[in-house]
């Protein structure tokens, strides 16, 4: 082959991949959401204290499956008890609730909490009100790959046979907590509120984050506890994709 063929199929090779480059989504640039909030009281209610649903949700253009995904999420806070049924819809929640509620009021939201490297980090939470002090909130997480049109479980996001591992260093940042709340110095806190392990797992930028529902790991008052595990303890552990800035 002469040189000038040789030149010319480079250059064809070049272009070939500008142009897929320039068609490739930009995952540096995040998505762009819609807010879809509503507020509904029981028809005919004319008490102050009506039962209300209160929906504050997203909707993505570009990405229109995580829809369905945030709502179904939604839906599953929404129950009382592991066994109960999920309603079907949003909207069949609403009517539902407020047809059979008398002084309840129940309220869902989903909100972006971070994007970056291709990841939409979505939080969720629920609160249902039930007039006494200690209601019932509920939160949860979304790590969405736009990569991968999928959203990441902890099997998606270790190396093969490193679940184990990623416990540990989640117990460490519990006992850094401890320490940084100087709650270790309490002997009956820490023989009470022994480490757990929670599905409330986010890859956000600054860290692995592990959220916990009330009253797991701490009293009831000091809410949803949040631990961090920096992305250095988890090399070896976490696919190198997901740490920020290599993918």
């Amino acid at each position: 082959m002469s040189l000038l063929k040789i030149a010319s199929v480079a250059c064809i090779a070049l272009t070939l991949g500008a142009c897929q480059s320039l068609f490739q989504p930009n995952y540096r640039a995040p998505l762009e959401t819609k807010r879809d909030a509503s507020e509904q009281i029981k028809p005919g209610c004319t008490t102050p204290d009506c039962p209300l649903v209160n929906i504050d949700t997203l909707q993505f253009p570009a990405e229109p499956q995580l829809d369905g995904i945030i709502e179904k999420r939604l839906l599953q806070l929404t129950r009382t008890s592991p066994d109960a049924p999920v309603p079907t819809s949003l909207n069949a929640y609403r009517e539902q609730f407020l047809r059979e509620s008398d002084s309840q009021s129940s309220y869902l939201q989903a909100k972006v909490r971070e994007q970056h490297d291709g990841l939409v980090i979505i939080e969720l939470s629920s609160y249902l009100d039930t007039g006494s002090a200690n209601s019932l909130p509920g939160r949860g997480f979304i790590n969405y790959s736009r990569q991968q049109h999928k959203v990441l479980n902890l099997s998606d996001m270790l190396l093969p046979g490193q679940e184990e591992a990623f416990w540990k260093a989640a117990h460490v940042a519990h006992n850094n907590w401890l320490i940084e709340t100087k709650l270790d110095q309490e002997a009956e806190f820490v023989k009470s509120w022994p480490f757990q392990k929670t599905p409330h797992v986010a890859l956000t930028y600054g860290g692995v984050i592990l959220k916990y529902d009330v009253s797991s790991i701490a009293p009831y008052a000091l809410g949803h506890i949040e631990l961090t595990i920096p992305y250095p303890r988890l090399n070896g552990i976490l696919k190198p994709e997901l740490f920020p800035g290599r993918n």
